[in-house]
């Protein structure tokens, strides 16, 4: 992963999320439910090579080459910035992690 900053920072977040949960609601269930949820979403979002993904989907069967590498070094901006090219992937995203925090929501506030 090229950015481990980004990591730990969502990593400490996490914590902070789930001692809130674990203080408010008083529940070991909801707080491990609050932790496997963050850590999948963590590491769907940050831990994937997206430098693999973001190649043409008939070129996913061979591995990158080093100008392809090349290329993707020259071409990395903000974590934002990596999800401009693909919409769908944005609009796939915000489906799944909408209804996720819905159900986790219903879940912790219940």
């Amino acid at each position: 992963m090229a950015n481990d900053a980004a990591l730990r920072t969502s990593l400490l977040w996490l914590a902070a999320v789930i001692l809130a949960v674990g203080i408010c609601t008083h529940s070991f269930k909801k707080m491990m439910a609050t932790y496997v949820l963050g850590v999948l979403g963590i590491a769907a979002v940050l831990l994937p090579d997206w430098d693999y993904f973001n190649r043409d989907f008939s070129r996913w069967a061979y591995p990158v080459t080093a100008e392809e590498r090349a290329n993707s070094l020259h071409a990395q901006g903000s974590g934002f910035l990596r999800f401009a090219n693909s919409p769908v992937r944005v609009i796939a995203y915000s489906v799944v992690y909408g209804y996720a925090m819905y159900r986790w929501w219903e879940y912790v506030s219940s």
